[in-house]
């Protein structure tokens, strides 16, 4: 994402409020960027020693571990990444832990753009996931097609399992009380501590989950029975920001332009991501 003056006319229509803050982070990145990409010209390695670090929820880990040599030859600059759930990761910005990138739901982006966290004018969606069942591979689980057969498929299930300290867990605990098999389904819902609910599946601990499909693509043992019928269904934007403190705005920024780029929209695919409406 080049921040000109072109894009911020594109995004943000009339009047830009611009903080000194952010004025003097915007010049920063705009700098950095011309000096490294000098500094690049001239086969010269930019890495800084600790790495960029980025906070992001699961379900982007191996997107951006494949992404990550392309990253690191564009940039010589290699990436630090700290996984958790959306929630925690907020948190933890929020107590003043120090990152370069964090990438979560829009809502938590837009709370640490208002806490002075991250830089409003870097804030750029990255990628939208829909909403399936994964259940074990010995567990046999008819189409889900319709809500009826979603919700006679819920009911039959042994275990569930979920995560209490999610958005998407409090998001399916409000699915089965909307469906009314709250009261049936809840006493087998299998809680799973920092978020993991496809692992609990592979490993035997719960029978499904009901997760964004990425969680569920090329997990051993585990299969995706299908996307959950539109009416029920639940799209998940993922959204990237930089931190205000970033000691490395250039190469934060390099990283937000390649996950916009066509290498990684085709990566994001891959992984049972959709590029976000732009």
């Amino acid at each position: 994402m080049m921040v000109t003056g072109t894009a911020l006319r594109t995004r943000m229509p009339g009047p830009v409020d611009v903080s000194d803050g952010e004025t003097a982070m915007i010049i920063r990145m705009l700098l950095n960027g011309c000096f490294v990409a000098l500094l690049m010209l001239a086969g010269i390695s930019v890495a800084c020693a600790d790495g960029l670090k980025v906070f992001s929820t699961p379900t982007l880990k191996a997107t951006l571990a494949e992404l990550a040599p392309a990253f690191e030859s564009k940039t010589g600059q290699r990436l630090v990444t700290t996984f958790d759930n959306a929630t925690t990761l907020e948190r933890r910005i929020e107590a003043g832990e120090a990152f370069d990138v964090a990438i979560l739901l829009p809502g938590q982006i837009d709370a640490l753009i208002k806490a002075d966290k991250i830089v409003s004018i870097t804030r750029t969606d990255v990628a939208k996931a829909s909403v399936g069942m994964a259940a074990r591979a010995d567990v046999p689980v008819p189409t889900i097609a319709t809500v009826d057969a979603f919700r006679q498929a819920l009911v039959n299930l042994r275990s569930l399992s979920w995560s209490p300290e999610s958005g998407s867990g409090a998001w399916l605990v409000e699915l089965l009380d909307r469906l009314g098999i709250s009261d049936t389904v809840r006493p087998h819902l299998v809680p799973v501590r920092g978020g993991d609910v496809i692992a609990a599946v592979a490993d035997g601990t719960a029978d499904a989950t009901v997760i964004t499909v990425p969680n569920i693509v090329d997990v051993p043992g585990v299969r995706l029975v299908g996307l959950l019928p539109r009416e029920l269904q639940h799209d998940t934007v993922y959204t990237a920001g930089i931190g205000r403190d970033t000691k490395d705005p250039a190469a934060a920024q390099a990283l937000i332009q390649l996950l916009t780029s066509a290498e990684a929209i085709a990566v994001l695919r891959k992984r049972g991501f959709e590029p976000p409406a732009r």
